[in-house]
């Protein structure tokens, strides 16, 4: 068995791009909140206020669930230590729809702004395959390509590790969108990865219940302690510049 372990996360100034409030918490919780503890600077960016994110749209409406959505994840990022957030402003569920040119160009101008040392996002697969996801990778590459590839990019993905672990949790659950094949990547082919300790463990746990309308019912189904261990390693690959991004 390969003794190999990823290099430890010095991420400098992290920039995380995202689709909907809660990804950022549930892929790169632990490595903003280790980025903060070294001294780095954070910033991440929402496409959308994940106005759709709910079972129930007669008692939560869009123009109801979004502002909720809002305060969830400000609660969120303050849990870690994050103090710089940038809205994108798109609907939820609509990014496939949005001219790839603004959504690119959004991305190169907070590129440009922020100057990051990594970049942070999906990788083509979007993780669970949602579209939102899966286009918002594509606009983070693309504009990363076109400001010079400057920073790194890396991709949130999952090891065979835990696909074995929790496979089962991860199908029970339906975290895979129909038709999607979900990202594995061997560990020593990993750009970083982060095991949460206890304290990490903490933080993570606190910014994920801050999402409340997206984690209660899980954590309710399957219980704290067995989700805390479901999302306590976050792992990332490098994106390589001839990778393709699905030509989203």
């Amino acid at each position: 068995m390969s003794r190999h372990r990823p290099r430890p996360p010095q991420t400098g100034t992290l920039l995380g791009v995202w689709a909907h409030p809660d990804d950022e918490a549930f892929l790169s919780a632990a490595l903003m909140a280790h980025a903060v503890a070294s001294g780095e600077r954070v910033v991440v960016a929402t496409a959308t206020r994940g106005e759709l994110g709910t079972p129930d749209p007669d008692r939560w409406p869009p123009g109801r669930l979004a502002p909720l959505r809002e305060q969830e994840l400000a609660r969120s990022l303050g849990a870690l230590g994050v103090t710089e957030h940038r809205w994108l402003g798109h609907h939820d569920g609509q990014l496939p729809a949005v001219r790839r040119s603004t959504g690119v160009g959004q991305v190169a101008d907070l590129i440009d702004e922020v100057r990051p040392d990594t970049v942070v996002t999906f990788g083509p697969d979007g993780m669970t395959g949602h579209d939102d996801h899966r286009t918002v990778s594509g606009w983070v590459r693309e504009a990363w390509r076109r400001t010079g590839r400057r920073s790194g990019l890396w991709q949130a993905t999952l090891t065979p590790s835990f696909h074995r672990t929790w496979g089962d949790l991860n199908d029970r659950v339906g975290l895979w969108f129909e038709g999607s094949r979900p990202p594995v990547t061997r560990r020593r082919e990993l750009a970083a990865q982060v095991v949460c300790d206890e304290e990490l463990s903490d933080r993570k746990y606190a910014a994920l219940r801050a999402h409340a309308s997206q984690i209660d019912g899980l954590v309710a189904m399957v219980g704290e302690e067995l989700f805390r261990r479901w999302w306590a390693v976050e792992s990332f690959v490098e994106a390589r510049e001839g990778d393709s991004d699905g030509g989203r």
